[in-house]
């Protein structure tokens, strides 16, 4: 989990249905922001946008749980992921740290079509072999035309395995 940032330490009560498997994932620390039930978008409505957008589908992401500019995916482990020696691969991680991101800033904004990633750097701190991995993303700052986040993957055993800084540009705004 991204840590510290003025984060409650009581749970969010907006917690996505457990999925098979993923047992090791935890709630999300609501933000201390708002009331949790005036986000700008519901779990169910996230999940819908990621398996009706056809970038996202191989990957079977899950919305785990979402907060106020927080949101977890879970990254069930698929075999197509390994790479020769065994590991899950880079683009993996960096297409869960995109896609979170792009989720927890709609929890502030909505469901909104013209969300575009300018900039991402991404850590790999620890590699993973065949196993499920959480992603959990958090909004920095929300201007009127950039949104300015990090993110991380996790293993099964809560350990880090990557971290991730994401900005996004609203062309629109």
């Amino acid at each position: 989990m991204i840590g510290g940032g003025g984060f409650s330490l009581r749970e969010s009560p907006r917690i996505a249905p457990t999925i098979p498997g993923l047992t090791h994932v935890k709630p999300l620390p609501f933000s201390g922001k708002g009331n949790p039930m005036d986000l700008a978008v519901t779990e169910s409505a996230l999940q819908d946008l990621l398996e009706t957008s056809p970038f996202n589908r191989p990957y079977g992401f899950r919305v785990q749980s979402i907060g106020d500019g927080i949101c977890a995916v879970a990254v069930p482990f698929q075999f197509s992921y390994e790479r020769p020696d065994g590991l899950i691969s880079g683009p993996v991680f960096m297409a869960a740290a995109d896609v979170t991101m792009w989720l927890a800033i709609m929890t502030k904004t909505g469901i909104i079509d013209h969300l575009v990633t300018v900039e991402m750097k991404t850590n790999f701190l620890n590699g993973a072999r065949a196993e499920d991995v959480v992603c959990t993303a958090t909004v920095l700052k929300l201007g009127r035309r950039l949104i300015y986040g990090v993110a991380e993957c996790t293993s099964s055993a809560g350990k880090l395995l990557t971290h991730h800084t994401v900005t996004y540009i609203r062309p629109d705004a």
